[in-house]
């Protein structure tokens, strides 16, 4: 039997918080993986070292294990739908597929990663004094790409029940040891960036190890059974179908960012270092808009599931406001103490005065990104996830490559580069404002499906 569920049921905004906090701690612990391996590598290794384990090694990473995980969206709106539907079976099948797509997506992402990475580093012109560096880090990162997927997919399965919170404990105990890892196979055994990507892979496999071990206790229909783990080919269709497009749409941010990254390594490494610094700063925002998109998609697909379409509606109104606020308090809070946080990683004069020019580019335009993460999330949830994809790769990729092919060869500086960022966000936030506001997704999703009329529950007018 499928346990009380607050998502669907009572206020909104006391489950709202209860779930966005612990998937943005467990987001941002996460991130730490990395963030620790630049830290003790840009302070005790060197500047070369420091844009190794980020700038293109980063951007290929995430090109990869960003389209798993958009792929991996689809598990969890199809699990979140089902489970508020109050379908066990159909529950139980879910899960056993997601599970397994996490373990083939593993193995075939660390045979790409590991046979493409150097010419991918190469491609994109990567700095002679860091591909050295860069080819251990990412070889090796890609090594345990089985731990960092079934990791993912184990803790969308449990958002998409409701379960925000023992992801986040195992992120915390994990980054404690990738920092203990890091400092002992670094500052004491003198591995360097090679001793950083072993204690981050070794870290992701403790994670994932503890996620399935979870799942496979749990005493509801969500519950992993290794004799059951096999891909339902009527599942896997769905999934695909609805995670393909985010995936899809997550590859295009990488590629685009591959191509700003092509951009930034022709200014050299003092540059590169720099924005791999503040790739770790600007990742604490991205975590945080992540964590509302992930919570609003886990309460819409819920209650698109129980036929509540209110609560949809409600509860986009909520997080809209909680995450304006956010950018807000954010943009402030950086523009003001941003040198500060830039020490952290390098005691490197440049670097820190090419950060600061970095960060005050991009950060006060922080807000206008915030319709874009809130709509397509909520969008998604109810399973509409090809036209979102079109919005967010013509508004925030394609414009953003544009922008690179035919201003930057004009005004070739790094100003012009940085400027591809707010342009893409303020285009794309006023598309999905209209298309959430007059695009009839809603009604589309719920003919669709075969649920109640739109009608029936108050305040669902699309």
């Amino acid at each position: 039997m499928v346990k009380e569920n607050r998502i669907t049921e009572g206020v909104i905004w006391k489950p709202l918080l209860s779930f966005f906090f612990p998937i943005l701690l467990g987001t941002f612990f996460q991130q730490l993986y990395n963030t620790v391996d630049a830290i003790i590598v840009g302070n005790f290794v060197g500047t070369q070292a420091l844009a190794a384990v980020g700038g293109a090694t980063g951007t290929i990473i995430n090109l990869l294990v960003g389209f798993f995980v958009g792929l991996s969206a689809g598990a969890t709106v199809i699990i979140s739908q089902y489970y508020g539907a109050r379908m066990a079976r159909e529950t139980m099948q879910a899960v056993h597929t997601a599970v397994a797509l996490g373990i083939v997506g593993g193995l075939i992402f660390m045979v790409l990663g590991m046979a493409l990475s150097p010419w991918a580093l190469e491609v994109m012109g990567t700095p002679d004094d860091v591909m050295d560096y860069a080819i251990v880090y990412i070889e090796i990162y890609f090594g345990g790409m089985v731990f960092n997927l079934l990791y993912n997919m184990g803790s969308g399965i449990l958002r998409a029940v409701g379960d925000s919170k023992r992801p986040l404990y195992f992120l915390i105990l994990c980054t404690v040891l990738n920092l203990v890892l890091d400092l002992l196979f670094v500052l004491v055994f003198h591995w360097g960036v090679m001793g950083a990507a072993i204690a981050t892979i070794t870290s992701q496999a403790v994670s994932a190890i503890l996620i399935l071990v979870i799942l496979m206790r749990s005493s509801d229909v969500y519950r992993v059974y290794l004799k059951e783990i096999r891909l339902d080919m009527h599942i896997l269709r769905n999934i695909i179908q609805i995670g393909l497009p985010a995936g899809l749409q997550s590859s295009m941010y990488s590629i685009s960012n591959i191509i700003i990254q092509t951009s930034i390594n022709a200014f050299g490494t003092t540059t590169v270092a720099a924005w791999t610094a503040y790739g770790k700063i600007d990742g604490l925002f991205w975590m945080i808009m992540g964590a509302f998109g992930t919570s609003v998609t886990t309460f819409s697909g819920q209650n698109f599931g129980a036929q509540k379409y209110d609560r949809i509606r409600k509860s986009v109104r909520i997080c809209l406001a909680m995450a304006f606020g956010t950018a807000i308090l954010m943009s402030a809070i950086l523009l003001l103490w941003g040198s500060y946080v830039y020490q952290l990683f390098t005691a490197d004069a440049q670097v820190i005065q090419v950060g600061m020019e970095i960060l005050y580019t991009i950060i006060p335009f922080y807000f206008t990104y915030v319709c874009v993460e809130i709509f397509s999330g909520a969008i998604r949830g109810t399973g509409d996830s090809l036209i979102p994809m079109i919005i967010t790769c013509l508004g925030t990729c394609v414009l953003r490559i544009v922008w690179i092919a035919a201003a930057v060869p004009v005004w070739n500086d790094l100003q012009t580069v940085l400027l591809s960022y707010p342009i893409a966000w303020i285009v794309t936030s006023i598309l999905f404002i209209i298309y959430y506001l007059r695009g009839n997704w809603l009604r589309r999703r719920i003919r669709h499906m075969g649920f109640a009329p739109e009608e029936r529950s108050k305040g669902a007018k699309s």
